[in-house]
């Protein structure tokens, strides 16, 4: 989000101003809601691209969002062309739709608005304390009036709490929690952190203890690499606010002197025996701030990951990529791809570990992508210098 961005509206006849607090496009224009707006009305302004600017009670407001979501998640049906080679059934073409399809769900949803007060207070009626929420997710408010949308009001309250209470990461041991920022993806698949915890170390760890860890997050890879003998473990993250959350969660584990973290692009300086990265698993575009722990337009970062991975591996190390099958699922990558990837990049595969995922919709027969999703695999990939 800029800071530095603007929402314009009229208000009582007089031009009006806040500073717009979301990751989602502003919205075209803005009019007034409150009580008196039907939900049909809403929704055809909202599909407009019409910011709602709520003025009367809040609860209501979410009653409003509840309605727009029941329209645009109504069953609509779809016709198919017999010989139509672009027909949604092929895998690529159904993610491709299911993700035009978010999008736009997104968008619409994010047109129902809420103004925060100089010191993040919200002036309506039933409306709840969330200071304290927006102070984590947006920084201070420094007096200025601000508007977001109430989806990501109420993203900024669930991320005030998964940071209140922690998540519990089994795999840690001991019953551990990590607790995750506002805009930080968390680790609520635990079986890619089962993955690092039981791989098996290379031989070169006894001697070079040092692990690598790129696109740090949370901190709970760090974190399972320092409680599992690394003297040294180095994160790396391009965003400012995963940087924060790691240092906070190694903090609370007592994990910081092992630790050391930098704002940099895939790798620091120097070498490791071990590297693990876990990339956004899927080559599309992310459209909000969650969703670039998710999408990789292109594979860049898994692409430069291989690589670059190979002159950072000390003599008999070990390159630990985190990466699941979905893509190839999805008709998005193929396996074929992959491997060509690794060998270009001078790299051989060890070995493998794989595990299958145990989340929800893995389960979920009214996922559009459940086929994909179901055949899903979790792979460790064990990679090392060719020849």
């Amino acid at each position: 989000m800029n800071a530095q961005t603007s929402l314009t509206w009229l208000e009582n006849d007089s031009p009006r101003s806040a500073l717009w607090r979301s990751d989602q496009v502003l919205p075209k224009q803005v009019v007034l809601a409150d009580d008196t707006m039907t939900a049909d009305t809403a929704f055809r302004l909202a599909c407009a691209g019409t910011g709602l600017l709520w003025r009367s009670d809040f609860q209501n407001a979410r009653q409003m969002l509840q309605a727009l979501t029941r329209r645009i998640d109504k069953p609509k049906k779809v016709r198919v062309k017999k010989h139509d080679p672009a027909a949604p059934h092929l895998p690529g073409n159904v993610f491709h739709t299911h993700r035009q399809a978010q999008a736009q769900r997104t968008r619409i949803l994010s047109q129902v608005l809420i103004e925060l007060d100089g010191d993040y207070a919200i002036a309506l009626r039933r409306a709840p304390d969330a200071k304290q929420a927006c102070i984590q997710a947006f920084g201070p408010a420094n007096g200025q009036p601000s508007v977001v949308s109430l989806r990501s009001l109420q993203g900024a309250i669930g991320a005030f709490e998964w940071r209140k209470n922690g998540v519990e990461v089994p795999a840690m041991g001991e019953a551990l929690r990590i607790y995750p920022h506002y805009g930080v993806f968390s680790p609520v698949r635990g079986e890619y952190v089962a993955l690092v915890a039981n791989a098996p170390l290379p031989e070169a760890f006894s001697s070079t203890p040092v692990a690598f860890d790129i696109g740090v997050g949370t901190g709970v890879l760090t974190a399972v690499l320092a409680r599992r003998g690394a003297g040294r473990v180095v994160g790396t993250d391009t965003s400012e606010r995963a940087l924060a959350c790691a240092l906070d969660n190694l903090q609370r584990l007592g994990l910081q002197n092992q630790v050391e973290l930098f704002h940099t692009p895939l790798f620091p300086a120097g070498l490791a025996a071990v590297v693990v990265c876990n990339p956004p698993w899927l080559p599309a575009r992310a459209t909000t701030l969650l969703e670039q722990a998710v999408y990789d337009e292109g594979s860049q970062m898994l692409k430069g990951f291989l690589s670059g991975l190979a002159p950072h591996l000390c003599p008999g190390g070990e390159g630990w990529l985190i990466l699941s099958d979905l893509a190839e699922h999805l008709g998005l990558r193929t396996r074929e791809a992959l491997l060509a990837w690794i060998a270009e990049a001078g790299l051989v595969v060890l070995g493998r570990l794989d595990v299958k995922p145990v989340h929800g919709k893995s389960r979920d027969e009214s996922d559009p992508l459940h086929a994909a999703r179901a055949a899903e695999t979790t792979s460790l990939w064990r990679l090392g210098v060719a020849g």
